[in-house]
């Protein structure tokens, strides 16, 4: 049976399991100690080469616990804090990928390809003596009885024998990465628990028969407000940006944003919803205002002004408008029922489209488990967490990029660290 030994073994090569290797073997140069990275992949860091339409959404510019959801907030903050967007920007300038700022606030490389991204990335783990294996996917981890680790690999009788072990395994989303769910069943063997929920976060939505008139506009983008509300009305979340209609239903970022929300309220509360405002900024008092002032005007040339032709003809269908009415033959029910339908339409959604088309997922192991200044496990000791596996989901926009990185940075950090600190005090050979 071939062995291998390590100090660190590192489970997942995506983006924080290459972050916590960096760091770890910037930290242990020249003091002999090993660190094994392991990936279960044929390919490594897939999703950071198919984020951003495959320029690698690297971070944003202004990032804050509030841009995320799943676990504790004031936790969420402490570890941003450690590894913050400045600090990213510096990393990967060192590495050689300058990064540019767009107008949403986004942070590409100025190649714009992702591929600069995980190239620079790979290079320092090679520099820095980190040795990466792939394909190797693990079967299960086990306690040794000298209080290390035997890491299993899958179909093989193949071990891995480590004092310290990092879960950087991601989620559920986009399984093809070899994100697939499989690191949750190693947690849960080592003592960790898991949210009573795991579901899709930044997911497009599938329209139901009630609003099917969307999906005919495929191709058609706009820029609107998106509410998610509670069956009794109370809104739960709010996000103002770009949407796309497509031959399914909804994407862009507002819908994307958004979905998380949806479906963890569907979750206990069937009546909630999605409502959209085609016309941000406006309210229903003042969107009627408008429409009762149009006179002679019609609504299609009101309306054409702000939105495509196109979406406004399949709106006005939809709610029994005629687009060339003029304003003064508009009824009073006609014309407040537009109102509302132009800043609060509730949209039929039937379903998203899964893990195998969603960005992030929701759910995983709770905060309370780690310890956020080392990002190792409170539950199981040598054991550490980090990235997508743990119960944080941030917002589109390189939000969960910069989770990824600050984890990564500060798993790597303190696993150096704890190495030293074994090897200072293990009696010499």
């Amino acid at each position: 049976m071939a062995s291998h030994r390590a100090d660190i073994a590192i489970i997942g090569a995506g983006a924080a399991g290459l972050m916590t290797a960096v760091w770890a073997g910037r930290g242990l140069a020249g003091t002999g100690a090993r660190t094994l990275l392991v990936d279960g992949a044929n390919k490594v860091g897939v999703k950071i080469l198919v984020a951003g339409g495959g320029r690698c959404n690297v971070t944003h510019h202004e990032v804050d616990e509030r841009q995320y959801a799943g676990g504790s907030r004031n936790t969420i903050r402490k570890v941003l804090r450690r590894f913050d967007v400045p600090q990213t920007v510096a990393f990967f300038s060192e590495l050689g990928v300058e990064l540019k700022r767009e107008d949403t606030g986004k942070l590409f490389p100025v190649t714009d390809s992702a591929r600069t991204v995980l190239s620079a990335l790979l290079g320092e783990v090679s520099r820095v003596g980190v040795t990466l294996e792939h394909p190797w996917r693990v079967e299960r981890v086990a306690r040794a009885p000298d209080g290390g680790f035997t890491v299993h690999r899958e179909g093989s009788d193949e071990t891995i024998q480590a004092d310290h072990v990092v879960l950087a395994t991601g989620g559920m989303a986009l399984p093809k990465s070899g994100s697939d769910g499989g690191g949750y069943a190693l947690a849960r063997a080592l003592g960790h628990t898991l949210t009573d929920r795991l579901f899709p976060a930044l997911v497009p939505l599938v329209t139901g028969p009630g609003s099917r008139w969307l999906a005919d506009l495929s191709g058609i983008s706009a820029r609107v407000r998106v509410d998610v509300c509670s069956s009794t009305g109370q809104r739960l979340a709010r996000f103002e940006n770009d949407m796309l209609c497509t031959h399914f239903g909804l994407s862009g970022p507002a819908v994307m944003d958004a979905s998380r929300w949806l479906t963890d309220a569907q979750g206990t509360d069937r009546g909630a919803s999605l409502r959209i405002s085609w016309l941000p900024g406006e309210t229903f008092e003042s969107t009627d205002t408008s429409l009762a002032a149009l006179g002679a005007r019609t609504v299609l040339s009101w309306l054409r002004e702000r939105l495509p032709e196109r979406l406004v003809r399949a709106l006005c269908g939809a709610h029994a408008v005629d687009p060339a009415v003029p304003g003064t033959q508009l009824t009073k029910d006609t014309r407040r029922a537009l109102a509302h339908a132009l800043v609060e339409m509730p949209v039929d959604i039937a379903h998203d489209r899964g893990f195998t088309h969603a960005e992030a997922t929701a759910g995983g192991v709770p905060l309370g488990e780690i310890d956020p200044r080392t990002m190792a496990s409170r539950r199981c000791p040598g054991l550490s967490l980090v990235g997508e596996i743990l119960d944080v989901d941030g917002r589109i926009g390189g939000f969960n990029f910069q989770w990824a990185w600050a984890t990564g940075a500060i798993a790597g950090n303190a696993l150096a660290a704890a190495v030293t600190a074994d090897r200072s005090s293990s009696p010499p050979n």
